[in-house]
């Protein structure tokens, strides 16, 4: 029975395990620009209410790159999702206020996603190491069987 056959086979294996770590960082990756992406829609949100007001005429997205001006009635009338597919109505700065938590949300979990990755990471690369000593005990044993192996044929 040859030892490095086994050892093809962990290798193998450890191979893959690193494959799914790497993919699982880049969903987490694309996770945080996700992220990041609707942090910036809040900062625009955040910045257009603080400077607005009551009687100004903006541009209402309808969808498909469609838009509608429209006047602002009240401006201590903005209706601000809460999550979970449920809005409630908010003067100026309770908006505001409502609107910079759900940064704070997102910052908190764009930081546990960064830890997460680095956890990852640092899992991938002790995998690395020990697929890289995996090879080296192979070339090991391979080099001392073809030693074995001259050693046996001078001996004839």
């Amino acid at each position: 029975m040859s030892l490095g056959g086994g050892g093809g086979g962990q290798l193998q294996q450890l191979a893959e395990e690193i494959q799914a770590l790497e993919e699982e960082i880049e969903t987490l990756e694309a996770e945080i620009e996700d992220l990041q992406d609707e942090k910036l829609e809040v900062d625009e949100a955040i910045e257009a209410i603080e400077t607005l007001d009551t009687g100004e005429t903006v541009q209402v997205p309808l969808g498909g790159g469609a838009y509608l001006r429209a006047e602002i009635q009240d401006i201590d009338e903005v209706i601000v999702s809460l999550g979970g597919g449920y809005a409630a109505e908010r003067d100026q700065d309770d908006a505001t206020v409502t609107l910079e938590n759900k940064k704070d949300t997102l910052d908190d979990r764009i930081e546990d996603i960064r830890s997460e990755i680095a956890e990852i990471e640092s899992e991938s690369e002790q995998l690395e190491q020990k697929a890289q000593q995996m090879q080296q005990q192979q070339m090991q044993q391979q080099m001392a069987q073809m030693q074995q192996q001259q050693d046996e044929g001078d001996d004839e």
